[in-house]
């Protein structure tokens, strides 16, 4: 895997996927971070990633994925994009700091384009404004929620609670209090302290878990 530019992004990204086990080749065109992060990771590079002549030296063609994590200077995270079309990488990922931007590199070519700043702003909009304990958007529309389970179902068995059909939901896993979680059954009766996984589209989760 590569990742270009190390950035707090760019950074996190390599040391958790080093930490994984997977061989990360992490570019940056300053010095004073390769630097640091040297020994941190896998490979790390001191070059400038929107010069194809660099890339190819350092061995990038021979990668399948690509994380381009430059975000503030646009035109860098364009041309980078660009070349690792052109280097016909097989699976590019590119962060984008606005729509325009995203659309931008998805035209170009790259196969994934993310959001950080924007996922984790409403991330923790949700946890901060309601009763989640923690939240995914997994699509468009489609969100995954750890909540605590509402008192109108505590005691009940899932398979008679009409939760689906009722809120539009699916509660996939429950933690009882101190123990780990495990897959929600028919048969599976919520308690207080419970913390519950609970699944369906976002305004549906998002109603549930402000159920008192």
């Amino acid at each position: 895997m590569v990742v270009i530019g190390l950035g707090r992004f760019g950074t996190s990204l390599a040391l958790e996927l080093t930490r994984r086990g997977t061989e990360v080749l992490a570019i940056d065109n300053r010095p004073k971070i390769t630097q640091s992060l040297a020994g941190q990771i896998t490979q790390i590079a001191t070059a400038d990633a929107t010069d194809m002549e660099a890339l190819r030296q350092l061995g990038v063609p021979d990668f399948y994925q690509a994380v381009v994590a430059v975000g503030s200077d646009i035109e860098a995270s364009i041309l980078t994009t660009s070349l690792l079309v052109e280097l016909e990488i097989n699976d590019i990922w590119a962060k984008a700091i606005s729509t325009q931007h995203g659309r931008i590199l998805s035209r170009i070519g790259a196969h994934h384009v993310v959001f950080p700043e924007h996922d984790m702003g409403e991330r923790v909009a949700h946890l901060v404004s309601g009763r989640m304990l923690d939240y995914m958007q997994v699509d468009e529309n489609f969100a995954l929620a750890k909540t605590t389970p509402p008192k109108e179902y505590v005691g009940v068995p899932l398979g008679r609670s009409n939760l689906r059909r009722k809120y539009g939901v699916t509660i996939v896993a429950v933690k009882p209090s101190g123990e780990d979680f495990t897959y929600a059954t028919a048969d599976t009766e919520l308690s207080y302290g419970d913390v519950v996984l609970v699944s369906g589209r976002t305004e549906q989760v998002e109603r549930f878990a402000e159920l008192p």
